[in-house]
């Protein structure tokens, strides 16, 4: 026997909802990224869902590794540690970037709060020279 038959009814519950709700919530992050219409909306849906997502599958498969191999199983706990550090951080220079190429252009979609204070020179002639040309 592998083990995995011997798991006891009240650590398979607990895990199989784990899963379920984990890939419950990478799964409307996946619908959200197809259904929302702009970068930003399309941008927050999957970031929430791969972290809760993936934190609630990874710890389903700590509790059975630990249950089937005897000793406390942690390299799921690490993977989840690092997808709840690097996503939030991902999320904001995506939304930093996209948000600078935006106002760049003058997106008429960016709220006027969020626009330069000062105009982009139009010509590179009205650039004024720097300190090193005059």
């Amino acid at each position: 026997m592998s083990g995995v038959e011997t798991v006891p009814m009240w650590l398979s519950i607990p895990i199989a909802l784990f899963v379920i709700v984990g890939s419950t919530l990478t799964l409307i992050g996946a619908w959200g990224f197809l259904r929302l219409s702009s970068f930003y909306d399309r941008l927050h849906a999957p970031t929430l869902a791969t972290s809760w997502g993936t934190g609630g599958v990874a710890l389903a498969s700590a509790l059975l590794a630990s249950w089937v191999q005897d000793r406390p199983i942690v390299h799921e706990l690490v993977i989840c540690f690092a997808v709840t550090a690097t996503v939030p951080v991902t999320l904001m220079l995506l939304a930093r970037a996209s948000l600078h190429r935006d106002r760049m252009e003058n997106a008429a979609h960016v709220p006027p709060e969020l626009l330069l204070t000062r105009p982009r020179p139009e010509k590179p002639s009205e650039v004024a020279p720097s300190s090193s040309e005059k």
